[in-house]
């Protein structure tokens, strides 16, 4: 397997380039969503400037005019180098994969792929919410198989869901998040071939968001769900986008386990011309050249959770907040503040700050928000700061 050129070690956190000012120059959602006296720190934008080979490769694009329809495999063969080095995991096949338009439309694609109208696609709430929006639109049915109360996948109720799911039509998807958006979690070898064998035993097909894969905490392993025994049916989505902040440039990676190549095959060609050639070149760019931003971003993301548990402890101590092993997302009980079951609303409408209300997450949702910790350390203390006040004016 190929290796990957790494980035000069030691490079500067990304998280602390931009100032707020710079920040609200930016016409992305996150900043254009709320009137400027609101801090956002709610969408999963990160406030981080782009890595210099990303930054590379797509200004050499735009100079040589290559901005045509998308072609080859390079992506495919950027991520399975990424994933041999990153994951120790040298069974992603070139020859199983499609570059699809982005990660949910490809969780789209698959799903249709191996259900029909009215299946039950399972999910564990609290999560992802375009999760329920997605499959609702594509006219199949949410069943929800929540997480325990330590947020993690509760294997035995999974299992009671796979069965009462497949009990009559006998078809059903699973639509797995890994890691888990917006706990944090990162699912075990054991818990994601546990997975598998209860998804073998049932038929069900099981489909895999791995969006977040990058950005795991240092010393956490992510184990990559078609490397697991029993995973050889499952389809997984991957992306570049959420660890380098390309969600503007739009390109994901489809790809099969060996028992499911023939359901890739059936991908409808014009699948393939969603995606953006510049988002392929810039995603490509960022797995084969963008590791050492990648660390330098790992490493602050680290530091704003610890900063984020310290800030609570000392601010809104009735949030004890669960340490995330990935993403860049917090998940916050906020019940013991007596905020009601839409606490965001309470921070936006008294704290000007913006957050993620939990509701929309589904079951285990009620009384929490998702904060997101891609910012800098000022903006983080002041939106915490903006928390805390929102607090005392409503008491």
């Amino acid at each position: 397997m190929t290796s990957i050129p790494h980035d000069t070690p030691g490079e500067p956190d990304p998280l602390r380039a931009l100032g707020l000012e710079q920040l609200r120059r930016r016409t992305s959602m996150k900043w254009r969503t709320y009137p400027e006296d609101v801090l956002p720190l709610w969408v999963a934008e990160m406030d981080v400037p782009l890595a210099g080979p990303v930054v590379r490769a797509v200004t050499d694009a735009l100079t040589l005019g290559d901005t045509g329809y998308p072609a080859g495999t390079a992506y495919a063969e950027a991520l399975a180098a990424f994933a041999a080095v990153r994951w120790k995991w040298d069974g992603l096949d070139v020859r199983r994969t499609a570059i699809v338009p982005d990660v949910m439309l490809g969780v789209v694609e698959m799903i249709k792929l191996v259900t029909g109208p009215g299946d039950p696609v399972i999910v564990n709430p609290p999560v992802y919410p375009p999760f329920f929006q997605f499959v609702t639109h594509m006219d199949r049915r949410v069943v929800e198989a929540p997480l325990g109360a330590d947020l993690r996948i509760d294997l035995a109720a999974l299992e009671e869901v796979f069965r009462q799911a497949t009990t009559g039509s006998g078809r059903a998807a699973f639509l797995l998040c890994s890691p888990h958006n917006p706990t944090g979690t990162v699912h075990t070898a054991a818990e994601l071939a546990s997975v598998a064998a209860r998804a073998e035993r049932y038929g069900v097909r099981v489909v895999a968001d791995e969006i977040h894969a990058p950005l795991v905490a240092p010393g956490v392993p992510f184990v990559p769900y078609l490397s697991v025994p029993g995973a050889g049916r499952g389809l997984s989505l991957m992306s570049a986008s959420k660890g380098w902040n390309l969600a503007g440039l739009k390109a994901a990676v489809a790809v099969a386990g060996p028992e499911a190549a023939a359901d890739l095959d059936r991908l409808p060609e014009e699948v393939g011309h969603g995606p953006s050639h510049i988002g392929v070149i810039a995603h490509t760019a960022a797995l084969r050249e963008g590791t050492g931003w990648l660390d330098a971003l790992l490493a602050g993301l680290q530091a704003n959770r610890t900063l984020l548990t310290g800030l609570l402890a000392e601010h809104l101590p009735a949030i004890r907040p669960q340490p995330a092993e990935a993403t860049f997302l917090a998940w916050l009980d906020c019940r013991a503040l007596g905020l009601g079951d839409d606490p965001a609303q309470v921070f936006l409408d008294r704290g000007r700050v913006a957050l993620s209300s939990g509701l929309p997450f589904g079951t285990g949702g009620a009384g929490h928000v998702r904060l997101n910790l891609a910012t800098s350390p000022e903006i983080l203390t002041e939106g915490v700061r903006r928390m805390a006040a929102a607090l005392m004016t409503h008491l």
